[in-house]
């Protein structure tokens, strides 16, 4: 892992706003996007409520954003940024998109496939290698997710 740089953090604030789309869709608010050549070029933010589908995480909309936007399933050489650390589902989807490199910002406890209970870009099968930031604006990402189930449990 290494530290974020000062696009890290751009990048990451942007993510927060797509996580604010999903809280005010009712959706548990993680947001994501997806940089390449430091240009946004997919957004996303959880919409499995919305669209009635599992897969519907803020990582795969993104993913499909970016991929429409360049024509290429492939993302190679793009950086993910997402404010909670992404699942196994999102990261097979970031693996099999090439993207060069993930950031994100909350640790998933129960389910986070990066280094909370998994660290499944590790894994010595995998035929490509990702880089990875976590704990960027972790506060933040934090925040937004604490102030969601509490408004839900109130």
């Amino acid at each position: 892992m290494t530290n974020p740089g000062l696009n890290d953090l751009i990048f990451m604030r942007e993510a927060l706003i797509e996580a604010e789309l999903a809280m005010q869709n009712d959706e548990v608010p993680v947001g994501s996007v997806v940089v390449l050549n430091n240009v946004i070029v997919g957004r996303g933010h959880n919409q499995v409520i919305q669209r009635s589908s599992v897969v519907a995480h803020a990582e795969i909309i993104a993913i499909e954003d970016a991929s429409n936007f360049v024509g290429n399933y492939r993302l190679n050489g793009a950086v993910l940024y997402s404010t909670l650390e992404p699942c196994h589902m999102c990261a097979k989807a970031i693996i099999d998109a090439r993207i060069r490199k993930v950031c994100f910002g909350a640790k998933e406890p129960k389910t986070g496939a990066l280094v909370s209970i998994d660290n499944f870009f590790e894994k010595p099968y995998l035929n490509h290698k990702i880089e990875l930031t976590s704990s960027i604006l972790q506060k933040e990402s934090s925040a937004i997710l604490k102030k969601f189930f509490y408004t839900k449990r109130s």
